[in-house]
């Protein structure tokens, strides 16, 4: 009787050892058995050529290259369009910023009883209190900086930069004075603001939200002209935290321009027109890293002008030689009903002016 391994017929006969020792050194490892192929051929085959009864898989790197480039491009579009989606979908959506509040703003005329003195810009200058005024960007000076409880010193400093450029560029930019774009101070302020600015511009309304003179200094082009004499500034920048998390920062500033008719080349036609200028400004730090701002406030006297000028789109400096005897401004209407709209004008003080007859003259 044979063992467990052998057939039950016992082991052929002719067959050393039992048939075993001739196979012993051969190991039908995994990597062997998975690296044969069985192929089988029809009997149509077996009669003629030896042709493979079944087509041999393709491997990836045989794919040609125009098939793996439509292949990859196909990867990146499911990918991206992936991304896009669930970019829709994100449910951790950044909240939105919250509205600015509209700008509240005042324009006060200062009209003069006596006639405007005229003469040599720079005269004119030498003879008037703006004598030691700075000229352009340097009479806009900055306090010391600290950081506040939650502001770093970096961000105070941010934001009174931001401040600063708004007043230079809406006081002293010479397009903006001239009527011309007012991109530069618009792309300063809070998105959210953008409408009521545009407004103001388009169509200027003195009733507190929409005069254009309450975002910028602006007189028309086609009146007024300003002189190549530099405008002189002085004023100062302030700044506190707020309960709210925001940077309040204060702007405080007197501007003069010397201005005289527009066409008019006369050396001795210029006039002296003063404009002083409050503003409040608003900044979170989002404001800060964004290099923006909201305008809260602007309160503005301005003069020698007539109190009834409408100074609401444009200042409209009196020039040299004129006056506001028996200026009155329009009347009111107690029985109109609606929104109140007081006319105010204010009487500019003699002592604002220049000397009447400047030396050298």
């Amino acid at each position: 009787m044979g063992g467990p391994g052998d057939p039950p017929e016992g082991t052929p006969e002719g067959v050393p050892g039992g048939g075993d020792d001739e196979y012993r050194s051969v190991v039908f490892d995994e990597s062997f058995v998975r690296a044969a192929r069985l192929q089988e051929f029809s009997a149509r085959e077996r009669i003629g050529e030896h042709t493979p009864a079944v087509r041999p898989r393709r491997s990836w790197g045989r794919l040609t290259p125009s098939r793996q480039a439509v292949i990859l491009v196909a990867l990146i579009a499911v990918a991206f369009a992936a991304a896009v989606y669930m970019g829709i979908r994100n449910p951790y959506q950044q909240p939105a910023r919250p509205v600015a509040e509209p700008l509240r703003s005042s324009v006060v005329p200062l009209a003069p009883r006596d006639p405007v003195p005229g003469g040599r810009p720079a005269e004119l200058f030498l003879h008037s209190p703006a004598a030691g005024y700075a000229t352009g960007a340097e009479g806009i000076t900055q306090p010391a900086v600290r950081r506040t409880e939650n502001f770093t010193e970096a961000e105070v400093l941010g934001a009174l930069d931001v401040v600063r450029e708004y007043v230079v560029q809406s006081s002293l930019d010479r397009g903006v004075l001239s009527g011309g774009s007012a991109r530069p101070v618009r792309t300063l302020l809070d998105p959210t603001q953008y409408a009521q600015f545009d407004r103001s511009l388009t169509r200027p309304a003195d009733d507190g939200r929409y005069a254009a003179t309450g975002w910028l200094t602006r007189f028309d082009p086609a009146r007024v002209e300003l002189t190549d004499e530099p405008v002189r500034v002085r004023g100062t920048l302030s700044v506190v935290e707020r309960p709210a998390g925001t940077l309040e920062v204060t702007a405080d500033h007197t501007f003069v321009y010397a201005v005289r008719p527009a066409g008019d080349h006369d050396p001795d036609a210029a006039s002296l027109f003063t404009v002083h200028r409050e503003t409040r400004f608003r900044l979170d730090s989002q404001d800060v890293r964004d290099h923006r701002l909201e305008l809260a406030h602007s309160a503005l006297q301005a003069g020698p002008q007539s109190c009834a000028a409408d100074a609401a789109g444009y200042l409209r400096p009196l020039f040299a030689g004129e006056s506001a005897r028996g200026d009155r401004p329009d009347g009111t209407d107690p029985y109109r009903t609606g929104r109140l709209s007081v006319p105010v004008c204010g009487v500019l003080d003699p002592a604002a002016q220049p000397d009447a007859t400047p030396p050298g003259r």
